[in-house]
């Protein structure tokens, strides 16, 4: 069976400890997993994942966390500074949506823990609203493209969801389709800016006007491209249609602090048209013998740390720092596309902006993953068509990265070739391509699950 990472370096707990080890002995170790891990990104051959790479700016957020990582943001009384950090970012989120532009309703906002979290809110939201007018068999729409957060919701909220194909050449969502599965109880639709497989933006003026007229909501899924593609808008740098509240029908908003936001990680905010939409999804409990419990979304203690640190990101960068690097965001997203637009047996799947996805009809896409892999190139994997996609971040912006790209890929387009006739090495999974180390993952989930059950046998019964 395949060994633990790091087996053959450092110890393995498979119990706590009996006794604890000096503080320098564990920091020594963190310290060398951290500097080997950190240089699988920094080349700035990862796509997404690391949307910063700046360490200087993690530095700053880790002393800003660390001031409030003990801190609880239930206790607001002992900690205010909670109010004032999670209100400025909703304040700072909205603007940037342009809820100035939302007539009559009062628009508010949800911190929650990430994408999902964002979305799990904003669907328990909807489903709330719903049973109070009367909604006992609630369905949700969204396109094939959205997010699997949505499936998740959908199941874990006893909601039905509804799947609208999307067009195979735009890649945007059919709107009309979409409207054939809306009816009476359905609660809201779903368009995204962009989608994950393939970054492009589904037509949120058309799902506006559709919510409109069935009176359902629409949430847009900003959560890949909602602090970057503002910033596109005003630079004016790529074609980015309406998106956000300036589009009538828009009545929720994901989108996350820890991506384009340059925030640390878990940490996503949830924007509402109207703060009655929101409230609904409040939990109160007067009769408990602990006291009156109130919650205002799912999770209950958080640290403060990662609110603070998120407030820190965006009033250290200020508009002008995120439209700084949205810039060299996509104009080297531009450079890499037309990388791939030199080969006629490449395509690009419909009109994307910085985040790109690329496909073939003359052989399997994965060969080139096969062969960018060991170049030390690490995309995300599509499937139905297969396909890989290169989420551009800041560590693509170094110089000499988008060269590096269009030099390995001929060679990866001329290895394809090459090999049409036998099966690729890689496959789509989310968050990456499967390769040389999924046998190793599975056996390491073999082998804690085979230990956790091996100690439920010896509990006596």
């Amino acid at each position: 069976m395949t060994k633990f990472p790091y087996e053959d370096r450092f110890p393995v707990n498979r119990t706590l400890p009996d006794h604890g080890r000096p503080r320098a002995e564990v920091l020594a170790e963190l310290h060398a997993m951290a500097k080997e891990e950190d240089a699988t990104w920094e080349t700035g051959r990862c796509s997404g994942t690391m949307y910063c790479g700046d360490h200087e700016h993690y530095d700053f957020m880790n002393e800003a966390f660390g001031l409030f990582a003990h801190v609880n943001v239930l206790q607001r009384d002992m900690c205010p500074s909670a109010t004032k950090f999670e209100a400025e970012i909703l304040a700072m989120a909205l603007d940037l949506f342009h809820a100035d532009a939302v007539a009559g309703g009062e628009p508010a906002g949800l911190v929650t823990t990430g994408g999902t979290g964002s979305i799990l809110h904003a669907v328990l939201a909807y489903r709330e609203q719903a049973a109070a007018r009367g909604v006992t068999r609630p369905n949700f729409v969204k396109p094939e493209t959205g997010h699997p957060a949505f499936d998740k919701a959908c199941h874990l909220f006893g909601i039905e969801l509804r799947t609208a194909p999307t067009d195979p050449d735009t890649t945007l969502v059919d709107v009309a389709a979409m409207a054939d599965l809306v009816d009476d109880d359905t609660i809201a639709i779903l368009g995204s800016a962009g989608n994950y497989p393939y970054g492009t933006i589904d037509p949120i003026e058309q799902l506006g006007e559709l919510a409109q007229s069935r009176g359902v909501g629409l949430h847009v899924d900003a959560c890949l491209g909602g602090f970057i593609l503002p910033f596109g808008q005003e630079l004016g740098v790529a074609d980015i249609p309406l998106f956000d509240f300036r589009v009538p029908g828009v009545t929720t908003i994901s989108a996350d602090t820890h991506k384009y936001g340059y925030a640390f990680k878990g940490s996503s905010t949830l924007l509402f048209r109207d703060k009655e939409l929101r409230n609904g999804q409040y939990f109160f409990m007067s009769g408990w013998t602990g006291g009156k419990y109130m919650s205002p979304g799912i999770e209950g203690s958080r640290s403060g740390g990662l609110i603070a640190a998120t407030w820190a990101a965006m009033v250290q960068l200020g508009r002008d720092g995120y439209r700084r690097y949205a810039e060299a965001i996509f104009s080297t997203a531009a450079q890499m596309m037309d990388a791939v637009r030199s080969h006629p047996e490449l395509r690009i799947m419909g009109r994307p902006t910085f985040c790109f996805s690329f496909t073939s009809d003359e052989f399997d896409i994965y060969h080139v993953n096969d062969f960018m892999r060991e170049r030390g190139w690490r995309f995300n994997g599509q499937q139905y068509p297969n396909a890989i996609h290169m989420a551009v971040t800041r560590p693509q912006t170094q110089p000499g990265v988008a060269d590096a790209f269009a030099a390995d890929l001929a060679e990866a387009v001329a290895y394809a070739r090459e090999h049409r006739d036998e099966a690729p090495f890689t496959a789509a999974i989310y968050g990456g391509v499967a390769g040389g180390l999924t046998d190793e993952a599975d056996d390491l989930i073999r082998s804690v699950m085979a230990d956790l059950l091996d100690k439920q046998a010896a509990i006596p019964s």
